[in-house]
């Protein structure tokens, strides 16, 4: 045997499930290094990878009774997670960059080929908006409150009072609902 039941991954993550402090500090020791090399190779700023790093751990630590060996490894667990937060991070900082972009735009008069865009996307807006109206009701605050006001999952789950797992089923649902919607539009344009 090359190492001990106690430094198996697995094994660390049911004691961190429950509480085992020294547990997460042998899991963090193990896998901190993989999870902030993939936050900075998908963020590219060191003190965003940290803010990661601490975020993707927090959740390991409230939610290591959900790990599934069913489902992957634990480092893919972890990858996983880190990719999720990254997206959540990117979207966030991608929508304030539009909308400081937009009111900038607001004030500036547009030349003819504004004009066509700008209608172009008021025909988007109306066909998501509508799309969106066919939702349930659940899924489709998750959605505005993630595209149109920029929160994240875990900013969600927070403001609605709800589980971060049950936030992502319905974002997911939601998206794939959407898409169906999105796409019989799409098909019957082409």
């Amino acid at each position: 045997m090359d190492s001990e039941p106690s430094d198996n991954p697995i094994h660390l993550l049911r004691c961190v499930a429950n509480g085992d402090r020294e547990a997460f500090g042998r899991f963090y020791d193990r896998y901190a290094a993989l999870v902030f090399t993939f936050a900075l190779r998908l963020l590219q700023l060191p003190a965003d990878a940290e803010d990661l790093l601490q975020d993707v751990f927090l959740q390991v630590w409230r939610q290591a009774g959900s790990y599934s060996q069913e489902r992957g490894s634990p480092e893919a667990w972890l990858l996983m997670m880190t990719r999720s937060r990254a997206i959540d991070k990117l979207r966030s900082l991608r929508r304030r960059e539009q909308r400081a972009a937009s009111s900038e735009e607001a004030g500036v008069v547009g030349e003819g080929g504004a004009v066509e865009s700008g209608a172009a996307a008021s025909e988007a807006r109306l066909t998501v908006h509508g799309a969106l109206a066919r939702l349930p009701e659940a899924q489709r605050t998750v959605l505005e409150l993630a595209y149109f006001d920029g929160l994240s999952q875990s900013e969600i789950a927070t403001r609605l009072g709800e589980p971060l797992g049950t936030v992502k089923t319905r974002m997911r649902a939601g998206l794939e609902r959407l898409r169906g919607f999105l796409g019989d539009k799409n098909a019957g344009v082409s």
